[in-house]
């Protein structure tokens, strides 16, 4: 519409094409305006302080710190912007995890130009958006209660405190067992539930009644 603000967006992706290629389609937009671009988070994060974009269009896999990582210092220090998530990978659990950390969207690099603009439309105004792959994947859960009673009940207790943040030590003194223990503990917890990392595991307990919802303090 005439007179309405242009869209501001901050391009972010450590693979040169993709930063040119996003930048030349966005800007045959007359509604966004790519404010800037980068090849990693933490030039990304000063271009982002100073020019206070509405959109930050990420890339997850990058070198030095990866997107998801990133959510975070991008929340505390620009937190009006909206962070949309761009990633080759539909993997649950970090789909899961950028929401978990403040991601607002989460699209595939293989959608089309019309979907990136809607997504960059529709978490401009404040709403998510999730492209069909995402969508899929989040809708692909396991059987929560077969995959938790997959584990011993001191697995159980070892997942409890790993997803409320307690560390190795205090779970063994908690538990009265060895940190070794423990350690061994989360490695077959990971195995049994297909999860790698420490927030995929805290994302399942959270999905699966486990904890309360929101992060651990």
């Amino acid at each position: 519409m005439p007179g309405t603000p242009a869209t501001t967006v901050l391009l972010i992706d450590n693979h040169p094409l993709v930063l040119d290629g996003l930048r030349s389609i966005l800007e045959t937009y007359d509604h966004i305006a790519v404010v800037g671009t980068a090849p990693l988070a933490a030039e990304g994060l000063e271009i982002a302080v100073r020019t206070r974009p509405a959109v930050i269009l990420m890339d997850i896999n990058m070198p030095r710190m990866n997107g998801i990582d990133a959510i975070e210092l991008f929340k505390e220090r620009v937190p009006e912007c909206r962070l949309l998530m761009l990633s080759m990978h539909d993997s649950r659990e970090y789909i899961s995890t950028s929401v978990m950390y403040g991601a607002s969207g989460y699209i595939l690099k293989d959608v089309s130009t019309e979907e990136i603009v809607a997504a960059i439309d529709a978490v401009a105004a404040g709403g998510t958006y999730f492209s069909a792959g995402v969508r899929e994947a989040l809708l692909e859960r396991q059987t929560p209660q077969t995959q938790t009673n997959a584990l011993t009940t001191r697995e159980q207790d070892v997942l409890l405190l790993i997803a409320q943040g307690v560390s190795n030590r205090d779970a063994a003194r908690a538990l009265d067992i060895s940190e070794r223990t423990v350690e061994t503990h989360r490695k077959n917890i990971k195995k049994k539930l297909g999860i790698a990392t420490t927030a995929g595991l805290t994302r399942y307990a959270i999905d699966n009644g486990l904890i309360g919802r929101g992060r651990p303090a």
